[in-house]
């Protein structure tokens, strides 16, 4: 999971995006510094925005990676503002190596395949339409609850009728530099292992 840091375009706000909601659905309760964005229908939080963030972090432009410290940090800055409840989040890798096994075509779409991917601890099934998947290749996955760098969140999904948990992804979709115009997903060498968590 990535927190967004941005003062030269946005200004001194740190965002913390947890979820996508319905941009119809949703509010925000302001604590302070602290702006919580919520799904109207159920409550569920869907991020954090923390105003004036260089009073409480020393952040450089640019995404980076949750880590326990952070998390902690965060939630000091949470309780400060009036915010009792501490934010709880898995913060295994979301974006991994992965290791495409096997792959068929999709009985019900022509430009579908349906993969199976081994991501170190456990092996899932991810329907790709990218042209260059194939088996035996290292690949990059976004795991289910992964959050792309264009604010999508990954989820299961069934397409056509094949189960799919989590995306290969291409270098654009991760907003890699000098990303490829062509169509298809990013292969990786074959200096990485499967389960390998994925840096940008």
């Amino acid at each position: 999971m990535n927190v967004y840091y941005n003062q030269t375009g946005i200004g001194d706000v740190l965002m913390l995006p947890l979820k996508t909601g319905n941009r119809y659905e949703t509010s925000f309760r302001r604590f302070g510094d602290v702006v919580e964005i919520f799904d109207t229908t159920d409550e569920t939080i869907l991020g954090y925005n923390i105003f004036n963030a260089s009073k409480y972090f020393s952040l450089e432009d640019g995404q980076f990676g949750l880590d326990e410290a952070f998390l902690d940090k965060f939630n000091d800055v949470l309780k400060n503002n009036g915010l009792d409840k501490p934010l709880k989040i898995d913060l295994s890798p979301k974006f991994v190596v992965g290791y495409v096994k096997d792959i068929r075509k999709h009985e019900n779409a022509d430009k579908l395949n349906v993969c199976q991917v081994d991501l170190g601890t456990e092996t899932v099934q991810i329907v790709c339409g990218a042209p260059n998947v194939d088996k035996d290749q290292h690949v990059v996955v976004a795991k289910v609850g992964a959050i792309m760098p264009g604010g999508m969140e990954i989820k299961e999904a069934n397409l056509r009728g094949e189960d799919s948990f989590g995306m290969i992804c291409s270098q654009r979709e991760l907003g890699l530099p000098n990303a490829p115009e062509e169509k298809g997903i990013y292969v990786l060498g074959d200096d990485v292992t499967a389960g390998d968590e994925f840096t940008f």
